[in-house]
């Protein structure tokens, strides 16, 4: 097997749980206009015929900003802007409608698409659109009148929920209708995150011209709610925009928001169906969780640890063992992937072992190992435990940093000292709980 097959094979089967996991899921997926006129285009639309085969219930919001910008200078017209938002008056609508059809129809016709020898090839994917969303007039605001710019009012969300059950694709625009039977120009983002909380979607991806958010320069691959409060002041433009629209869904209960780029083909599918993603995740709590183990964390526990075991880094350790042994550990999980573990055992009265500190080889280099260690120093000192003590042949400069001190076999408690291998040789470093 070749070296590129072995790569996609692995790929593949890593990829599973997530194929699983999102498998009858709802996603809102919102691209702009840019997006649509851009070659990757074509891509993307790929991308979502082969979410579409695998279950996922899907509702596409598009934009249209260049397009009725285009439209604007044929009828030899501009619109102002306030606040980002485009002024739109009776004129600016007229490019407003022409352009949002012209665009759908480009949609459309990129879904339609069923040739042989091309990946859409047996898609046949049903798209349907209509007045799904009901809007109201923006107003004044700043003493400026937007007049008929507006903002989304309501979802039809059970009309939206019975197509998605019938297995259709709704495709929504940056239109919306009120009850009098006007029209309103609509911010893409305002329809995208109403439509994700209004449908409680599963994810809200946001499509832009970059691989997510960044802070000087970094791409931020997962933050929470908290957390993107803090940086939004960072953003301008569309990044503020998707932060701002990411951040009200998630808040209002969407799980998970994503922001990916258009312009990298597969982003997308990185970012959904690997562990390491391609753009940002917003989420209401942090994407790992550090809780207690259970019982059925006892394989992944094993296959973690295994490596080291095999390095004579740390001492063997049966399933059967582990199985006993299960309440001393803690760890962290990643979309069911159990990434770094570490267990506490107690000795004497005041005194504990930490032991069995592991993380996966994808996921050193961050603060997984730094976490555990402060999750169990914490559980130390409920229990009273004035000192922990450690053994280790290769990891003696980490837990130095962490601010443990090296010690010698006799510092060990009386019961550990008899346990202790000196064929292993492993150093001793203590650390007083104050």
């Amino acid at each position: 097997m070749s070296t590129d097959t072995t790569a996609y094979v692995q790929w593949f089967r890593q990829s599973s749980p997530y194929i699983n996991a999102h498998r009858g899921k709802t996603f809102v997926v919102m691209f702009e206009g840019d997006a649509i006129a851009h070659p990757n285009f074509t891509n993307v639309v790929q991308d979502i015929a082969l979410l579409n085969s695998l279950g996922v219930r899907l509702v596409l919001i598009h934009g249209a900003r260049p397009q009725i910008n285009t439209a604007l200078r044929r009828l030899g017209a501009k619109s102002a802007f306030h606040n980002d938002l485009r002024i739109t008056d009776a004129q600016a609508l007229t490019a407003v409608k022409a352009a949002v059809g012209y665009v759908k129809a480009d949609v459309e016709s990129h879904m339609s698409v069923g040739l042989p020898n091309t990946p859409m090839h047996g898609a046949r994917m049903r798209v349907v659109s209509g007045n799904f969303v009901t809007a109201r007039p923006l107003g004044v605001i700043d003493g400026v009148d937007f007049q008929h710019t507006g903002e989304v009012r309501r979802i039809d969300h059970a009309a939206i929920t019975d197509l998605l059950s019938a297995g259709n694709v709704v495709l929504l625009s940056c239109l919306g209708y009120s009850p009098s039977g006007e029209v309103f120009n609509l911010a893409v983002e305002d329809v995208a995150q109403q439509a994700a909380i209004s449908l409680r979607a599963d994810k809200l991806i946001l499509m832009g011209g970059h691989d997510g958010l960044a802070d000087n320069g970094e791409t931020l691959h997962e933050v929470t709610c908290g957390e993107l409060q803090q940086y939004l002041g960072q953003f301008d433009g569309e990044a503020r925009h998707h932060a701002e629209a990411a951040l009200k869904a998630v808040i209002a209960g969407v799980p998970r928001a994503h922001l990916v780029s258009y312009l990298n083909d597969g982003a997308m599918l990185e970012e959904l169906f690997t562990r390491e993603g391609k753009g940002t995740m917003v989420t209401q709590d942090p994407y790992d969780q550090l809780r207690a183990a259970r019982i059925e964390d006892v394989g992944g526990i094993l296959e973690l640890l295994k490596p080291l075991e095999d390095a004579g880094i740390l001492v063997r350790r049966s399933r059967e063992l582990l199985e006993t042994e299960i309440s001393r550990f803690h760890v962290i999980e990643r979309d069911g992937m159990i990434t770094a573990c570490a267990a506490l055992y107690p000795y004497s009265e005041d005194r504990a072992e930490l032991a069995c500190v592991a993380v996966h080889p994808s996921y050193r280099g961050g603060s997984r190992g730094k976490q555990l260690l402060e999750q169990l120093e914490q559980e130390a000192r409920r229990r009273q435990y004035k000192q922990l003590f450690i053994l280790t042949t290769r990891t003696a400069h980490w837990f130095i940093e962490q601010g443990f001190v090296a010690g010698a076999v006799t510092d060990l408690p009386e019961e550990r000292q008899k346990l202790y291998n000196f064929q292993r040789n492993s150093k001793v470093f203590l650390k007083n709980l104050l």
